[in-house]
């Protein structure tokens, strides 16, 4: 629309709980500087192929395609479907997509603020070297390896079970890390530890295990690559503080809202 600048920078300022939608780039370019305390993004991962869940319905039929209790039968539905083109023509074009609003991401950090950018094997060594150059080096945190088990089994290479969520801060000597809001974990030996630090149990380290989104679970919100809330609440709880500003732009599934 005409203005939309204008009108995006009207929308952001003093923002609180909202959802907006519109083209990320010009919302950010909005925004003022260090307005936010923690920022987690999702982005598109360059899969080459297109995201997309379908909700559906079931109603009774005489001729429907699937038999249920009782030998009834059932039509199935098409509600909604959720998509995105998850596909650019190179690794090239794909960090010229996102090399803007990750700087712009920068700008609007606050001073002691946090990026956590959740990305997959596909791109993740070159969202790295650009991170590092947007950033730098030095403002590098953590590379947290979420590992997961569901799915097939490829039988031609190791089967690729896992994401990374690379962790930069705005500035290396004055960040948020809540280390008292970490959970415990059990021991795997707890016999080794002795029963106080057994029954405490431990800190967790940078590769965490923990499900996806379960198909029919409470926390889907019915968009096709949603992650789960067990580790946005984690990321929230750690690195940041109650009543501070967190962004997500790009808030496909609406995950960030709930965590």
């Amino acid at each position: 629309p005409e203005g939309e600048g204008t009108a995006a920078a009207g929308i952001v300022r003093g923002m609180k709980n909202q959802i907006i939608l519109g083209d990320n780039l010009d919302v950010l370019r909005g925004m003022e500087s260090e307005s936010v305390n923690l920022i987690y993004i999702d982005p598109p991962f360059n899969t080459g192929k297109e995201q997309a869940r379908t909700r559906i319905k079931t109603v009774q039929a005489e001729d429907g395609d699937r038999v249920g209790f009782a030998g009834r039968r059932y039509s199935t539905l098409a509600l909604v479907k959720k998509a995105y083109s998850d596909a650019f023509t190179s690794s090239a074009a794909y960090l010229v997509f996102l090399e803007p609003r990750l700087r712009e991401a920068h700008r609007v950090l606050a001073a002691d603020g946090t990026l956590c950018f959740h990305i997959d094997w596909r791109e993740a060594h070159y969202c790295k070297i650009l991170l590092d150059n947007v950033f730098g080096r030095e403002s590098f945190l953590n590379e947290i390896i979420w590992a997961y088990d569901y799915g097939a089994r490829q039988k031609k290479k190791w089967p690729t079970k896992h994401d990374t969520i690379f962790i930069y801060v705005k500035d290396p000597e004055n960040y948020v890390f809540n280390y008292e809001a970490m959970e415990r974990i059990p021991y795997m030996a707890p016999g080794l530890v002795g029963p106080e630090k057994a029954a405490r149990g431990k800190t967790l380290t940078d590769v965490w295990w923990h499900t996806i989104v379960p198909t029919n679970g409470k926390e889907k919100t019915g968009y096709p690559t949603q992650k789960p809330l067990g580790i946005l609440t984690r990321l929230i709880n750690i690195h940041s503080r109650e009543g501070d500003g967190v962004l997500d732009f790009f808030a496909g599934s609406g995950a960030i809202g709930d965590a």
